[in-house]
């Protein structure tokens, strides 16, 4: 009976063994063996998931047929880094190791916004609400020329705020390099003057080749105690960066004394009128050299600059007459 009782013992361990070792390896088959899944599919981790619950949310999307073997998968076969939180592309076929390499060692989704110069802070504020990606609310709109405009990247989940914070802190790097680099005897008294000057300069001309001309003669004006004359600060004074005017100026605008009409009051008005890109701001710092003091459209979308008064109006006569044909057809 005795040596029954150990044949019977020895038979069970070995039965043991050999089933063990038969889970092992079909646990490790399963766990690198590509899925059916026919199409790339995308998969969102949310911060805080354990892998409990990661292995039951890629069940339920369809990415693997046995949350079981993605968790006892990542234990036995895998190595002991986390899975990260994110939005992931798992491709096609993707076997639960490769489901598990992805979310410790792919970049997530990244998504990216445009914000383009010259835009005011509440058209910055309504464009980065309106984007679907993004989370979260804002507390208030910024403060006119804090934002640095370009295309910032970023991954779902992240905030509105958080974008917000990012513009103004690469605004105020770039103002304070910018400024350390400025030429000598500028009659800018700060950055914020140069701020100012370089959203009127941004408002001015969309066309890179004239930002310095541009600058170079609001600096003339200045200099000699010329009012700076820029149809667009008249346009923020009605606005205050809401919009568009959507028309032109009156006449009665023109004449009205507010605190942005350049053609009413000496020197810059109290703050930017939009948000300044890097190039105006350098543009501001470093003008070109030039004797013009006026400059008005030419018709192709740049402007024709002048020395003169009378130069000047020669050239505005034939932007109205532009103007009028324009209208005509």
């Amino acid at each position: 009976m005795r040596r029954a009782l150990i044949i019977i013992s020895i038979c069970v361990v070995i039965l043991a063994g050999v089933t063990a070792g038969a889970g092992y390896f079909w646990l490790k088959s399963a766990y690198q063996t590509a899925s059916s899944v026919p199409v790339d599919t995308v998969v969102t981790i949310k911060r805080g998931s354990g892998i409990a619950a990661i292995s039951n949310q890629l069940k339920n999307d369809g990415l693997i047929p046995n949350p079981h073997v993605f968790r006892y998968g990542l234990r036995f076969f895998d190595d002991q880094r986390p899975l990260r939180a994110g939005e992931y592309k798992i491709i096609a076929g993707a076997s639960p190791a490769e489901i598990a390499r992805i979310l410790k060692e792919a970049e997530p989704i990244t998504y990216r916004i445009t914000l383009a110069e010259g835009l005011t802070s509440s058209e910055i504020v309504d464009l980065i609400r309106d984007d679907q990606v993004l989370v979260g609310d804002i507390d208030a709109v910024s403060a006119e020329g804090s934002l640095l405009p370009e295309t910032y990247h970023f991954h779902r989940g992240e905030t509105r705020m958080g974008i917000l914070t990012r513009m103004t802190s690469a605004m105020d790097k770039a103002l304070s390099k910018a400024w350390d680099g400025r030429q000598a005897n500028l009659p800018l008294k700060s950055q914020k003057d140069a701020l100012i000057l370089a959203s009127i300069v941004e408002k001015e001309t969309g066309i890179d080749n004239e930002r310095g001309q541009v600058a170079g003669v609001f600096i003339n004006r200045i200099r000699k105690g010329m009012r700076l004359q820029s149809d667009p600060t008249v346009v923020y004074g009605i606005t205050m960066g809401a919009g568009p005017l959507g028309r032109g100026l009156k006449r009665s605008e023109l004449d009205a004394k507010t605190d942005y009409n350049t053609y009413q009051i000496n020197g810059l008005p109290p703050t930017p009128i939009a948000n300044p890109g890097l190039a105006s701001i350098e543009a501001v710092l470093n003008p070109e050299e030039t004797k013009a003091l006026y400059f008005v459209a030419d018709g192709t979308g740049g402007h024709v600059f002048s020395k003169t008064l009378s130069e000047h109006n020669r050239n505005v006569r034939a932007w109205r007459k532009i103007e009028r044909a324009r209208k005509k057809n």
